[in-house]
């Protein structure tokens, strides 16, 4: 999810990684299809190589039948880095207890130095799909879960640009197919905030950052498919982040999500980060 890019960034950064102090990071997402995401996150040095990552974030979405859904996510993680190989883990609740929900578990093992590194992930999401409830039926709980494999990588092309590349790709127990699986089909959105997009087959991005004085642009490329539908779904989004006083920043984010399916959508969005 976008909401947690913040932190993201901060698990392949460059020597400050090291150093013991915290991160404080909040906005907001909104997009033309009426969808908005609020998000509070933290990262914590409480040792010298070690950072504990929390996340919390809400969203709302509206969907094409004139219905919308509530996501509640949370995130906790940790971080060690041994020189130069380093281990990360995490767990995360994503969903609405009403629709459908996922409790996540992850781990990495990755190895870095000043200009590269690369990380191997895998992640095991273990979904609850309550379909058919309304005022008259009680509903049916269906469990399933997956397992996810991916790379990452990013490499400093110079002082001031470098380049991440991450792919995940998931395998489920179940058969997600549309034609077995119509109720999810009707909850599912363009918007990048819809918790149904989290159900995907594999993804993949590219991110291109450059640093200009105490500045820094990034665009960001990503195509994903959904494992209900087999829609593809590309983004591309423009980053830019500034400061606002000697521990702040700010970054404006400006984005287009586009599928076959449901056209386009323009996203976007506002967060303000605090050091220390």
């Amino acid at each position: 999810m976008s909401w947690f890019r913040a932190t993201a960034l901060l698990l392949f950064a460059g020597p400050a990684w090291g150093l013991e102090g915290f991160v404080i990071g909040t906005g907001v997402e909104v997009d033309t299809e009426d969808a908005m995401a609020a998000t509070l996150s933290a990262d914590l040095g409480i040792a010298r190589e070690t950072w504990l990552s929390a996340a919390v974030a809400a969203s709302r979405v509206d969907l094409p039948r004139g219905t919308s859904i509530d996501t509640l996510y949370a995130d906790l993680g940790i971080d060690h880095w041994f020189e130069p190989i380093g281990v990360r883990a995490g767990i995360a609740y994503w969903g609405d207890s009403d629709v459908l929900s996922s409790n996540d578990y992850r781990g990495a093992l990755y190895w870095r130095n000043d200009r590269f590194s690369i990380s191997g992930n895998y992640e095991f999401r273990d979904f609850t799909f309550d379909i058919f409830r309304n005022d008259f039926l009680p509903g049916q709980d269906i469990e399933f879960h997956a397992n996810g494999v991916g790379l990452s990588l990013r490499v400093e092309l110079s002082p001031s640009v470098d380049l991440n590349l991450s792919g995940m790709d998931y395998d489920y127990n179940v058969h997600l197919g549309v034609a077995q699986n119509r109720p999810i089909v009707d909850f599912l959105s363009v918007s990048r905030l819809s918790l149904l997009n989290s159900l995907l087959d594999h993804r993949a991005s590219a991110a291109l950052g450059v640093d200009v004085g105490d500045s820094r642009f990034s665009l960001d490329y990503s195509t994903s498919t959904g494992i209900v539908d087999g829609r593809d779904t590309e983004s591309v989004t423009l980053r830019f982040l500034t400061p606002v006083g000697d521990r702040s920043d700010i970054e404006f984010g400006l984005g287009v999500d586009r599928s076959d399916d449901f056209g386009s959508v323009t996203i976007f969005s506002v967060f303000l980060y605090f050091y220390g």
